[in-house]
């Protein structure tokens, strides 16, 4: 990864098994620019069973239909890799089971993103550690302990792991958004944290992202109102190109440090608006300044307002007229 914060736009089974959208979906997702898109890759028979329950956020289809009905083809499946390949832009599955990692080293995927329903699937995560490609490991519905038994499982055969904070609730409220624990992850593993957000707006990830987060995905659809189980909870164009562009900014925030001793960049601001020692009436040459002689006025060009204390006192090296900006030469300083 580079040293900016990795941008995944999930497509996953938003394009509803039509091949064209999801060609569609890559080039929407390099355009808001995205450094990855990521789909799911679901084969039903290897991963579910046909009586398995559904999800309360979306039950109008047996997930198994729904799976076998959105799939594609292994040639599809090259065919979209192709695609965000001629896209510059780096191309992501997420598997649902051993058959699917096979489908996917078949294509040649670079990286693997470990679902958060897959976290205990330690077959499954051995397998994919063998391939020594580095993983994104998604947290949302495990606790400390099948987290670690899963880290320590990857590290076991490679240290390319980010274990990315997330919150499996559809759509996730912000009081469950859980930013404290990008840091602990951090400091418990040592490792790179992402955050992967199932949130509506663009806030969590922003966060997210001042907390130095190495990685940031968000659902990406067309439409919030197309038909699927994640179309309702995603971004839509608009708003993950604005999402892209703060995470961008952010970026470029925490990794230009500013040296606050460094004025260089205030010069002209700091003689504009600071204050300087100023006559308020005539002071003869030789007169000891008193306090009622002297003020603080803009511009900062002369004896800064905070030296005032030193003008007042010391003796006038000539005379000067009422309303004057006074400086360095023009008091007896004592030695």
């Amino acid at each position: 990864m580079n040293t900016d914060i990795y941008v995944i736009a999930e497509v996953g089974s938003v394009h509803d098994g039509s091949f064209g959208n999801a060609l569609k979906m890559i080039e929407t997702a390099a355009m808001c620019g995205a450094d990855a898109v990521k789909f799911q890759t679901h084969i039903p028979s290897a991963e579910t069973l046909n009586n398995a329950p559904q999800p309360c956020y979306f039950n109008t289809e047996p997930r198994f239909e729904y799976f076998a009905r959105t799939g594609f083809s292994l040639q599809q499946w090259r065919d979209l890799k192709a695609k965000a390949d001629g896209l510059n832009i780096d191309f992501l599955s997420s598997p649902f089971s051993e058959a699917a990692v096979e489908l996917l080293e078949k294509i040649g995927i670079s990286r693997y993103k470990i679902p958060s329903g897959e976290v205990t699937n330690l077959p499954m995560l051995q397998l994919i550690a063998q391939t020594g490609k580095p993983v994104l490991l998604s947290s949302g519905m495990s606790d400390w302990m099948e987290l670690d038994r899963a880290v320590k499982l990857i590290l076991n055969h490679h240290e390319h792991l980010c274990v990315m904070q997330c919150s499996s609730i559809y759509p996730c409220p912000d009081e469950k958004v859980g930013l404290n624990l990008i840091d602990e992850m951090a400091k418990y593993w040592g490792i790179s944290i992402g955050y992967s957000d199932h949130t509506l707006e663009n806030y969590a990830c922003f966060a997210a992202a001042s907390l130095g987060v190495s990685v940031i995905e968000k659902h990406l659809t067309f439409s919030r109102l197309m038909y699927g189980s994640d179309a309702c909870h995603s971004a839509e164009p608009k708003q993950f190109s604005q999402l892209v562009q703060g995470i961008r900014a952010i970026s470029r925030m925490r990794t230009n440090p500013i040296d606050k001793n460094d004025l260089s960049t205030y010069i002209d601001m700091k003689q504009i608006f600071e204050k300087s020692v100023v006559s308020i009436q005539n002071i003869s040459k030789g007169s000891l300044i008193g306090k009622e002689m002297v003020s603080v006025k803009k511009p900062g060009t002369g004896i800064p307002a905070a030296r005032l204390g030193e003008v007042v006192g010391a003796k006038a090296a000539r005379n000067v007229a009422a309303d004057c900006l006074l400086q360095d030469d023009d008091i007896l300083w004592p030695d």
